[in-house]
């Protein structure tokens, strides 16, 4: 598996540096992608930490936004790190406001675009469309988030990069031991709502009749009419299909047979509506 992904990165290093050319397709230029606002910096990449990491020459620490990467533990996180190498290390990279400006360690989070011979090639698109990244849960624009999530269901179906790890695959909401078992992971869970309730200053989407047990997806009451803004009005998902992603969570304990606290009910907390896709298919 690890000289699988080496290779697969040696393959992405060439294909960066034929797109960074004169040839260099325009739809990875930020006016096409429509990914961040505003220019906030435009920086000599120095060093690589990890597949969405990186230092600037004038010492401040970058995270890409909107994706998540493998952890350096995984063959597909070292195929991730070597890809953003020949994407950026070395180069000046324009980097462009993300909604969240820095993230809890200081870190500066922005989209990338690395600056070859006049071109920008989209740092965070190329990362996605190779199969190397996952779209995250927080992306910036509705327009953004069509983008990425379309450059990973393409990824996903020519299973490239991590999508050919069973690790990643879409876990179904129908078997919720399965989902519990990725507790604390970001991950993505295909099923169809049963049902929609609201409890308190919460709405429930229920993907099944057992709610100590079944998979679940909350959204906050106030959060609600961002969903229905972009389609996704959550009382109107009762009965269809949907892909949600995002960490999962657990709620609610009971006892084991040996007495013993477990875990009850996965869920995933869905702030934005780029976490909710509907894939309806019957």
């Amino acid at each position: 598996m690890g000289r699988q992904f080496r290779f697969l990165a040696a393959v992405l290093t060439a294909t960066f540096e034929l797109a960074s050319g004169p040839h260099a397709i325009a739809e990875d230029r930020p006016g096409a992608v429509a990914c961040g606002t505003a220019e906030i910096a435009r920086a000599r990449v120095k060093r690589i930490v990890d597949g969405r990491t990186f230092v600037l020459d004038d010492g401040r620490e970058v995270r890409l936004a909107a994706i998540e990467v493998p952890s350096l533990q995984q063959d597909t996180g070292i195929a991730a790190k070597d890809a953003l190498e020949a994407l950026a290390d070395g180069d000046t990279v324009l980097l462009r406001q993300a909604e969240f400006p820095s993230d809890r360690y200081g870190r500066l989070v922005a989209y990338a675009y690395t600056l070859r011979d006049g071109d920008e090639l989209f740092v965070q698109g190329e990362l996605i469309a190779s199969g190397l990244a996952q779209v995250g849960d927080r992306v910036g624009s509705r327009s953004c988030a069509t983008e990425l999530l379309g450059r990973e269901t393409a990824a996903r179906r020519a299973k490239l990069g991590l999508w050919t790890d069973p690790d990643y695959n879409v876990l179904n909401a129908e078997t919720p031991a399965d989902v519990l078992a990725h507790r604390g992971q970001f991950a993505l869970v295909e099923g169809k709502v049963v049902s929609v309730r609201e409890s308190g200053s919460t709405i429930y989407l229920n993907f099944g009749r057992r709610w100590s047990e079944d998979f679940a997806v909350t959204i906050l009451k106030r959060n609600e009419r961002n969903f229905a803004a972009a389609g996704l009005e959550p009382k109107g998902l009762e009965g269809r299909r949907v892909l949600v992603r995002g960490f999962i969570e657990a709620r609610g304990k009971q006892g084991d047979e040996a007495g013993h606290s477990v875990w009850a009910s996965p869920y995933i907390e869905a702030e934005r509506p780029e976490q909710i896709e509907t894939s309806d298919r019957d």
